[in-house]
């Protein structure tokens, strides 16, 4: 089967509200900045043909020069107000048949997760790795659970979400036009009642939210030292 050339899109446009004064996009994990890492670690994936970061207007030097190095990294684009608008601005720029939407904050990534949800995508039209919610999970209202969904059907999904880039490019560009809140590209596509599949994830693969998880990254990469 011949496998469709590929753009790694990476959403690092935020403002990171919850890390409490930190940059996370620059921030060091193991003394590197979190952006390159994620820059990286999408590199090694034999199947991201190139890669696009969409980040803050203050950060597009700061950026280029620090992924300058990355033999598939191609350049720095300005976000919009949502994470719908800065996907779009990525996309745009890309010129792969797939794209692989990934967080920035998703610096610990493997190879493996990204070639199987490309591939998957490749196949179905859209994939995402996800992992077994692991917790019990409750709906509530107003502090009052409402009822306790059934665990074996809930999944934490994270990045690189893939699509092909035309299909995805009109499911957000309507989701965008219906004033759709949306917290991933999964939501888009759902929206346009499209199918999803979902290819497995990594215990690894964490999205660096809050101070917390920067010393969580750091856990994760003595661990890997010591395999």
């Amino acid at each position: 089967m011949r496998k469709e050339s590929c753009t790694a899109v990476v959403v690092a446009a935020g403002s990171a509200s919850r890390m409490r004064g930190i940059d996370k996009t620059v921030a060091s994990i193991g003394g590197i900045p979190m952006i390159l890492r994620t820059v990286q670690a999408l590199s090694q994936s034999d199947r991201i043909d190139e890669i696009v970061v969409v980040t803050r207007q203050d950060l597009i030097e700061t950026i280029c020069t620090l992924c300058k190095d990355v033999a598939k990294f191609r350049t720095a684009v300005v976000g919009g107000k949502s994470r719908t608008e800065s996907v779009l601005s990525g996309i745009t720029d890309a010129n792969g048949t797939l794209v692989a939407i990934h967080d920035g904050a998703r610096p610990f990534v493997t190879q493996d997760v990204i070639d199987r949800a490309i591939e998957a995508a490749e196949q179905h039209g859209a994939a995402a790795p996800a992992i077994a919610v692991k917790d019990t999970i409750k709906v509530a209202r107003d502090s009052r659970i409402c009822h306790t969904p059934d665990r074996s059907e809930l999944f934490a999904v994270q990045t690189p979400q893939v699509f092909y880039k035309t299909e995805i490019l009109n499911a957000l560009q309507t989701a965008l036009a219906q004033n759709l809140n949306l917290t991933d590209d999964c939501s888009a596509f759902e929206a346009m009642g499209k199918t999803v599949i979902l290819t497995e994830g990594s215990d690894e693969n964490i999205k660096i939210t809050t101070p917390i998880d920067l010393a969580f990254g750091e856990a994760i990469l003595k661990r890997r030292d010591a395999l």
